[in-house]
């Protein structure tokens, strides 16, 4: 993935459907966790789509257990197609050696951190971002929003980090949240996540489907273009009529 660029991201537990996606999605992002014998669907894999590698705990809202977990993610991490592996934040402090090995081959670590209750206020949401942007590439924060300014905390929290030079994403999860999937691009968001649409009530709630989410991306970030070409115009129409008047 270029560093500047925006990613969406198919999530799915099965990669035989990444050629439903392949039209929409820039990533796969794989959740092992919640696959069949994921390191055999990671072996025999020939698609198209580079892959974030997602192996997530039972205590952080996964399925996948401690034993093995981490060694399973080391393993996925050493195929080509695996560009990206996540690792919670609280993985990341706890054990330095986890990020020694991955950074050990030639991936990019996604740092993550989920809060499913609440979102913490800006101040502290900005914390959180730099601190997952000490230990990775990038710093990945998602939060559970309970009403209208959370969600615009978590934009704002994501402008900020972003125009400081951290590549962030940042999601609001739940039903108030869910707008920020689709306008946190325009913020600095790198990646966006989205399920295939019969997979829709097995990830983080408030998730839009993957077609969708892509053409609502794309149709916001087109008319903020537009805008701001407009904008650029009627400046420059301004600034060249003002020195015309002024040359009189």
């Amino acid at each position: 993935m270029e560093p500047d660029q925006f990613a969406l991201a198919a999530t799915t537990n099965d990669l035989q459907r990444e050629t439903q996606v392949r039209e929409v999605a820039d990533v796969v992002e794989f959740r092992m966790d919640k696959a069949k014998n994921p390191l055999s669907q990671l072996a025999e894999y020939d698609g198209e789509l580079p892959i974030i590698a997602t192996n997530r705990a039972q205590w952080f809202g996964g399925k996948a257990s401690d034993s093995g977990r981490l060694d399973h993610l080391f393993t996925a991490s050493e195929f080509e197609a695996v560009e990206m592996v996540d690792i919670e934040l609280e993985t990341a402090r706890g054990s330095s050696w986890v990020l020694e090995e991955f950074e050990k081959g030639d991936v990019e670590i996604i740092i993550s951190f989920h809060e499913f209750e609440e979102t913490p206020d800006l101040n502290v949401l900005k914390a959180i971002f730099e601190a997952c942007g000490q230990y990775g590439d990038i710093a990945k924060v998602a939060a559970y929003a309970n009403n209208h300014t959370d969600s615009l905390n978590m934009l704002r929290a994501v402008s900020s980090v972003s125009e400081n030079g951290l590549r962030a994403t940042g999601i609001s999860m739940g039903t108030i949240g869910s707008h920020t999937r689709a306008i946190a691009p325009l913020y600095g968001a790198k990646i966006g996540y989205a399920p295939l649409k019969s997979d829709e009530s097995e990830y983080a709630p408030g998730q839009i489907p993957i077609y969708k989410l892509r053409s609502m991306i794309d149709t916001l970030r087109s008319s903020s273009n537009s805008l701001y070409t407009n904008i650029e115009s009627d400046v420059n129409s301004y600034a060249r009529k003002k020195v015309v008047e002024n040359s009189k």
